[in-house]
């Protein structure tokens, strides 16, 4: 599969449907909605690879804000421009907004029912698997490229997936020193890299 390609020609009112129902379909935080957002994007609708879909992710990480919305904005703007951005939030944001207002509502009558403190524990495995797969397809297509690069991107693509988290769940720092020290680890790598052919060729 190719990092980059066409994304196919997608009206409006089929942008438009495609998110919206991702958004009915959104529940269980954000790690549940991005598998949901990979899955329609990448294997149902083919807007974008599974490598640019990871790159997309990427990007959003740099952002500051809602991480899905900006992936919304910007496979939005892929498959429809200015106006398939609008078509995508409204999408992603129509069914979204409403089901949680009408579920604050309802849960403020039942929250303190036993039946309804053993539902919430319930979904908390349930969130963490979809959280789990949906890393697992974002890791998936970058550790295939970086194996067809060679040991070494492999192996600094490691020790910068280990180092970030160790920089937030052990040192406590700021995500933005993890996505920089990462960024220019690997920048560092490219350099490396392209010195050493130039000094083979």
């Amino acid at each position: 599969m190719t990092a980059t390609h066409e994304a196919p020609s997608a009206s409006l009112p089929r942008i438009f449907q495609v998110w919206f129902k991702l958004g009915i379909q959104s529940f269980g935080g954000g790690v549940a909605t991005l598998a949901l957002i990979q899955r329609a994007a990448v294997d149902d609708e083919n807007w974008v690879t599974d490598l640019e879909f990871t790159r997309y992710w990427a990007l959003c990480q740099i952002a500051p804000g809602i991480n899905l919305f900006a992936l919304t904005i910007l496979i939005g703007r892929k498959t429809g421009g200015a106006l398939g951005i609008l078509a995508a939030l409204a999408g992603l944001l129509l069914p979204s907004i409403t089901i949680t207002i009408l579920m604050t509502a309802a849960y403020a009558k039942i929250r303190h029912a036993p039946a309804t403190q053993a539902a919430l524990r319930g979904i908390l495995p349930a969130t963490i698997g979809l959280g789990l797969v949906a890393t697992i397809q974002i890791v998936r297509p970058l550790a295939v490229a970086a194996r067809k690069e060679g040991v070494d991107t492999l192996i600094v693509s490691g020790v910068a997936l280990i180092g970030s988290g160790a920089v937030i769940a052990v040192w406590h720092l700021p995500v933005i020193f993890a996505l920089i020290g990462s960024a220019v680890l690997c920048a560092l790598h490219a350099w490396v890299r392209s010195l050493r052919r130039t000094a083979e060729s």
